[in-house]
């Protein structure tokens, strides 16, 4: 039985990458399968993005992470990673995406778009990001709209409707207005989420208040043509020419992966994926998680800073339970 795996891995980001870690720290034989690139929800966050924590409570492993922002950035995260990563020299497979996770005779099976794998236990640390939550309207398959945002140069001269309220959007909504952008935020409820950065939060506001960025509140896109949007306001109904819509609504974890794997997801939100907090294992006896996935819908929940003791949590769990046997 030498070809089982301790423990596999679903997810190569930093919580996937912590897990790892402490496996290997504790003797623990593992392999991380990662459908992306190393951290790649990361990888696919915006260019110029900055975090919302300082770089010591985005740490794992007991690695510094050094840097002379306030706010760490999107580059400096993936660089911090990947030395993490290749410091702890863990059994990471990148661009290998798991099809089916199945359990027989207290083993876990497990089926990938490269190859098949053993392991005694299994920690699925997929995060959230995969999954947009759609407008559901329509238009919305239109080339026109999209669910991710990257760099703000290629809207310039744009007409862009930003939807939502949320540090995604409000960014989208300032980056690309300084990049020459006419802005609009289409916002659901009565004002933006006071979730946003503390430091972006008057700016935007400012902006709004300035007239450089046209705001909506209370209001939501009905409708999506190839040259305007339809928008249903407190005052009415409103049609505005538009180049493209940037509808960062939000992303939810892959419940449906869940569920074929065993693991119990509510129908009813938030949909929290049935776990023991304080163990982190599933309904299904050794299946873990790890990560923002924990949170389902409330994908507010769980961050890197907060979610790293995930690790720690699963492997003092399976080191008792081997102690035990």
């Amino acid at each position: 039985m030498d070809n089982i795996y301790d423990i596999l891995i679903v997810g190569a980001g930093p919580i996937g990458i912590a897990c790892g870690i402490e496996a290997k720290k504790n003797n623990l034989s593992h392999i991380i399968l990662e459908k992306g690139c190393l951290v790649n929800s990361l990888y696919n966050y915006p260019i110029n993005m900055s975090f919302f924590s300082t770089s010591e409570r985005l740490e794992i492993g007991d690695t510094p992470f050094v840097t002379t922002n306030p706010k760490p950035k999107r580059a400096e995260a993936l660089e911090y990673y990947r030395r993490v990563e290749r410091k702890f020299q863990l059994n990471c497979h990148l661009f290998e995406e798991v099809n089916i996770i199945r359990k027989a005779e207290g083993i876990f099976h497990v089926n990938s778009s490269k190859g098949n794998y053993m392991a005694r236990q299994v920690i699925i640390a997929t995060g959230f990001y995969d999954i947009p939550m759609y407008l559901n309207v329509p238009g919305e398959d239109l080339p026109k709209v999209r669910h991710y945002y990257d760099d703000p140069h290629y809207y310039a001269n744009q007409k862009v409707v930003v939807v939502g309220a949320s540090n995604s959007s409000i960014d989208a909504a300032l980056e690309t207005y300084r990049k020459g952008a006419e802005v609009t935020l289409i916002v659901r409820g009565p004002e933006i989420s006071p979730r946003v950065k503390y430091w972006v939060r008057p700016d935007i506001d400012n902006r709004i208040a300035f007239g450089e960025v046209k705001a909506y509140f209370n209001s939501n896109i009905t409708n999506i043509t190839e040259e305007e949007v339809e928008i249903e306001t407190a005052e009415g109904t409103i049609h505005l020419k538009n180049d493209f819509v940037l509808a960062l609504t939000g992303y939810r974890p892959n419940f449906t992966f869940l569920r074929k794997i065993g693991v119990e997801v509510p129908d009813a939100a938030p949909c929290i994926p049935v776990h023991n907090p304080e163990t982190m294992e599933t309904n299904v006896e050794g299946l873990y998680l790890a990560g923002v996935v924990c949170g389902g819908l409330n994908t507010h929940l769980w961050f890197i800073e907060n979610s790293r003791v995930h690790a720690n949590l699963i492997i003092l769990d399976i080191l008792k339970k081997n102690l035990a046997s």
